[in-house]
């Protein structure tokens, strides 16, 4: 790529220069730092016009990346909540979990990892986010700290507070992934930590790594991410992979988010309120088969009896109301897909799955790859 010298440029932004000497676009991720990049000559026709020192300079908006260069640290240092990304860094962030599955299906040996300590703390339980996550270390050459059910087999049990916790074990580790029953704890262990954490689900509160995986298998599965119909099904009161992908959804354009939910788990209104807030068109609907018949995806959920706490009445209400079987199928658009976070119980009938629409397999794999990016990013970086 050609570079060029630093000659009295004309002032674009943070970001960009035009070198009226060179008639190059130089981008700078920093006006302090010395190396720069330098791309096409300046069209004639673009922008605004400029004159230095007699020289005619035409400015015209450029794709600026270099904080995403080889090298370059990840300009996130916890992953909390999806409120996070944008959608700059979500493309970045796919580009490299389609090369994590090219190394996952022909590098085993991958040492990108190598020497470094992954801590899990699981005070929920779970089978796919923490094999996850810990697959995904082991194959990017790391190593694995566990500790599963640690609500009970920790010294949590013992009434230890998890910022003591979060403490000592940062100690033995390089990265912690955590789920945890409480909202908002991630948040109070990225406050206490001196190294990465990655939130793998609080209680009733966000999911940010599900929904980045959500959001990347709709990209594989559709084909594009701004102008989709998205319908959310079943617990979203409880749902916090719906509340992370709800978040995430709203970066793109033109998206429609239909919630189908019976009316004791309806989604909260501050999804609602975020969402009307950045212009994200959404309808609540009882009628799943009218939905899904113009819908891209079928996101659906179980009713999670563990939020009903004594309530059994509420959730025995809530639960079969809606369930994606054959017949919802058959009203479905051909290209479109059934989505799941997984565990399901009856909520999606098994004779779904022969039903090549039915991508929640292949989301669960996907979950892999972005897991994988996502602690290569935190530890190496780009």
């Amino acid at each position: 790529m050609a570079t060029s010298t630093w000659l009295s440029p004309c002032l674009l932004n943070e970001r960009s220069i035009i070198n009226c000497y060179t008639g190059l676009v130089c981008n700078y991720s920093s006006l302090f730092e010395k190396q720069n990049f330098c791309t096409k000559p300046i069209s004639a026709s673009a922008g605004v016009k400029l004159i230095r020192n007699g020289i005619r300079c035409s400015t015209l908006e450029i794709e600026s990346t270099p904080s995403f260069s080889i090298g370059k640290k990840f300009q996130l240092d916890d992953v909390i909540e999806a409120q996070q990304f944008d959608r700059e860094i979500l493309s970045a962030i796919f580009e490299v979990a389609r090369e994590m599955e090219k190394i996952e299906k022909n590098s085993p040996g991958s040492q990108i990892l190598k020497g470094y300590l992954m801590a899990t703390l699981f005070y929920e339980p779970s089978t796919r986010t923490r094999l996850s996550f810990e697959s995904a270390m082991k194959r990017l050459g790391g190593e694995v700290l566990t500790t599963e059910n640690a609500r009970e087999f920790s010294s949590a049990a013992k009434g230890e507070t998890l910022e003591d916790t979060i403490r000592t074990v940062e100690g033995y580790s390089d990265i912690i992934v955590m789920r945890h029953f409480e909202s908002g704890a991630a948040r109070r262990a990225a406050v206490t930590a001196s190294i990465p954490i990655i939130n793998a689900g609080d209680g009733p509160g966000q999911h940010p790594t599900q929904a980045l995986l959500d959001v990347y298998t709709i990209d594989r599965e559709i084909g594009k991410l701004d102008s989709i119909r998205v319908a959310l099904v079943g617990d979203l009161a409880n749902g916090r992979t719906v509340r992370s992908l709800a978040y995430l959804l709203a970066k793109y354009q033109d998206v429609t988010i239909y919630f189908v939910s019976p009316d004791v788990v309806k989604m909260k209104d501050d999804i609602k309120d975020y969402l009307t807030s950045k212009g994200v068109k959404w309808e609540e609907s009882a009628d799943l088969m009218e939905v899904a018949s113009k819908c891209d995806v079928v996101y659906q959920t179980r009713i999670q009896r563990e939020r009903f706490g004594e309530r059994i009445d509420l959730y025995e209400e809530a639960r079969g109301k809606y369930i994606v079987d054959r017949e919802v199928l058959n009203v479905m658009q051909k290209h479109a897909v059934v989505m799941h976070p997984l565990p399901r119980l009856d909520e999606i009938t098994v004779d779904v799955d022969a039903d090549p629409r039915a991508a929640y397999f292949r989301q669960a794999k996907n979950g892999l790859y972005i897991r994988m990016t996502l602690l290569k990013l935190l530890l190496v970086g780009w």
